[in-house]
């Protein structure tokens, strides 16, 4: 079990304040956490094939190509202002 001065210990290095109630709490259920993480480590895992998504997709990407836009013009009007061949718009801060 994990003891009340470990549970100290993890909430000040998370920076939470806990209250003695809460620190007797989670000794309590961060023990049932380690001791259900030991279970697994019992499971036979020999013949599991590692998987990283349960739907065996995979990533689908397109060619990454430069494409004219056919609306340039209608663009730059939008913007207030041009400065050394630059569009200048208002700062967002």
């Amino acid at each position: 079990m994990i003891s009340k001065d470990e549970v100290k210990h993890i909430a000040a290095l998370a920076r939470i304040g806990l209250d003695e109630k809460e620190i007797e709490k989670f000794s309590t259920d961060l023990s049932s956490i380690l001791d259900w993480i030991e279970q697994l480590k019992e499971a036979d895992i020999e013949n599991v094939e590692p998987i990283s998504h349960i739907t065996g997709m995979e990533n689908i990407t397109r060619e990454d190509k430069a494409e004219d836009f056919e609306n340039k013009d209608g663009i730059k009007k939008m913007f207030p202002e041009e400065k050394d061949g630059y569009d200048k718009v208002k700062s967002v801060l």
